[in-house]
């Protein structure tokens, strides 16, 4: 008598030895040949290790590696699907319907809900319904509508959809229609994907599980690296599974490229365009200046500088076109400057001598802003500077227009952020914080609200929610107004100023800094993350300069020093802080 072979828990050969236990996938068998019992024992494992076998034995089938998975299946005892289960999925592949239909049944008791058996023949068949139409069969694929799909009363909607196939002039249309691969291997895995869900993974492993967990591990260990700066998604392909991922400190933008000196005095603002191609930065000196951004280099280069801001450049807002730029004043400032950056066309903003117009921010449709100061102006305007709509007795001290369209956020006196609308002229409140909110901006799906607190420091609350998720800690935050920014690919990082003159980034899940910058001598005021080339930061102070921040493999060699160039003194004052978020 020969030895029976393993498949899928089955005794091959017409051989059976003793009843066969089906426990927890496992068969608690011995093997025979010639009447001798093999001299290798089954090995006893527990649940958690027959899991593991099941998944390797899925994972070998699936690399084509089919007698080392029946070896490790005969090893083990255990079985990769339930009997019912293997003989179910090779019926729907073979494409013998009626079969499939028998195993169905013989399925019904390891089914959770009654209806799921229902759902399942309902699917297996479509399918027969479709491949049918495909032969050209038209008259069985009519039987299996009214006489098999009909009677189930299920899903009539997708019976009726299905009715219509009947008019299709050729398996083109066919399959253009139902959006359906057609008849063989390819739809029927498909299938048979659908139906597994159906099925308890004690009697059919999902697909591809093993590599569904790695993924998975992959995701978690991609989430707690501290420094993932990437849109490449983290994949078999691109890492390793022998350790933990893991991004190079050094890749990330914490090295000082550049140290600039354009401006003449307090550099309060800074922000890229939405294309991250160019920079503007606002100071006490009265003029914007506008960088063409190098990403190659890390690097940025003077391209104009826009003048007679009589107060001062305080604040900006770069428009969606990366073309047009609004700046604003501080403190009693009654001007807007509207600009045209590619023909340097300038339009002032001001109702009277009176207003305050110190923040701005554009509408998502790229034709209106609103502007507004602590004095209670709050105007939205056009883009010929026409005031369209006016909101009497709201003082703000910084403003952003959600991505509706429709509604506008702004900080107030009050130490809380309203949400105005202008077309329904209605407004409520958002949040309360106990101080002043002295600066605010919020992330690219409209959810996460990034808050300056005075003498509290950065605070990141939840819109939608309305609650507060963190508190930052590190930066010294007292009265002066100072812009924190959201930054990386994923907008995972958060960057700050500081009075302390140094420059903190943190991870957005974690309180503590992965990074603290030194180089600064004066207040750091803004931090602006490029929105595209996100391995680059730009840090403006009061010490008057402006200073790029990237990774170390762009940090200039140490050659002739130039004015506005790297300061290659300053480069080894970047320092990572090793505290342990």
């Amino acid at each position: 008598m020969q030895a029976a072979s393993a498949s899928n828990g089955c005794i091959q050969n017409g051989t059976t030895t003793a009843d066969i236990s089906t426990e927890n996938g496992h068969d608690d068998v011995q093997l025979v040949s010639n009447g001798v019992a093999d001299a290798t024992p089954i090995v006893p494992l527990d649940q958690t290790n027959q899991d593991i076998v099941r998944l390797m034995g899925q994972y070998l089938k699936s690399v084509g590696l089919n007698r080392t998975a029946e070896s490790l299946m005969t090893e083990s005892g255990c079985r990769l699907d339930h009997p019912a289960a293997a003989k179910f999925r090779q019926h729907v592949m073979d494409g013998d319907w009626n079969k499939a239909d028998h195993d169905l049944h013989e399925l019904k008791s390891l089914l959770g809900e009654a209806n799921n058996l229902v759902e399942m023949k309902f699917l297996i068949l479509e399918q027969k319904y479709l491949e049918y139409l495909e032969d050209g069969r038209v008259l069985d694929a009519l039987h299996v509508l009214r006489n098999e799909l009909t009677p189930l009363q299920h899903n009539t909607v997708r019976v009726h959809q299905l009715s219509s196939y009947m008019m299709c002039s050729s398996t083109q249309e066919l399959r253009s229609r139902t959006n359906w691969d057609g008849k063989g291997t390819k739809s029927r895995g498909i299938l048979m994907d659908k139906l597994q869900a159906f099925l308890p993974a004690s009697v059919m492993l999902p697909p591809c599980r093993l590599r569904s967990l790695l993924n998975q591990a992959l995701e978690f260990q991609t989430l707690r690296c501290r420094h993932h700066n990437t849109s490449q998604d983290t994949v078999f392909t691109n890492t390793s599974l022998l350790i933990d991922h893991c991004c190079p400190k050094d890749s990330f933008p914490t090295h000082t490229i550049q140290v600039l000196n354009d401006h003449c005095d307090e550099v309060w603002f800074c922000q890229f365009s939405p294309d991250g191609m160019k920079l503007a930065t606002g100071s006490k000196d009265t003029n914007v200046i506008i960088w063409d951004v190098h990403p190659e280099t890390c690097t940025i280069t003077p391209r104009k500088t826009l003048e007679g801001h009589s107060y001062g450049a305080a604040y900006m807002s770069w428009n969606s076109d990366s073309t047009h730029l609004i700046a604003c004043g501080p403190e009693e400032s009654p001007e807007v400057w509207l600009w045209n950056i590619e023909t340097e066309k300038c339009l002032k903003v001001s109702q009277s001598p009176e207003d305050v117009l110190t923040c701005c921010a554009w509408n998502k449709d790229n034709n209106k802003f609103v502007v507004g100061g602590i004095r209670g102006h709050f105007y939205q305007c056009d883009m010929e500077g026409n005031i369209l709509d006016t909101w009497e007795g709201v003082r703000v001290n910084c403003l952003w227009c959600r991505q509706d369209g429709k509604s506008v956020l702004a900080s107030d006196t009050h130490h809380r952020i309203r949400s105005y609308n202008f077309d329904e002229l209605c407004d409520n409140n958002v949040l309360q914080e106990e101080h002043p909110i002295m600066a605010f901006s919020v992330d690219r799906n409209d959810r996460l609200a990034l808050l300056n607190v005075a003498t509290q420091g950065v605070h990141l609350w939840d819109l939608q929610d309305r609650c507060l998720v963190r508190r930052f800690q590190g930066v010294t935050q007292g009265h002066f107004t100072i812009h924190s920014t959201f930054g990386g690919t994923n907008q995972d990082f958060i960057a700050s100023g500081s009075e302390d003159n140094q420059v903190y980034i943190w991870h957005i899940r974690n309180e503590l800094p992965i990074a603290t910058l030194p180089g600064h001598t004066r207040t750091v005021n803004c931090v602006a993350w490029n929105p595209v080339h996100c391995n680059m930061l730009v840090s403006v102070s009061d010490d008057c300069t402006i200073r790029v921040w990237g990774p170390k493999d762009k940090v200039p060699k140490p050659t002739g020093v130039s004015s506005s160039s790297s300061d290659s003194s300053n480069n080894s004052s970047s320092t990572w802080n090793d505290m342990v978020s």
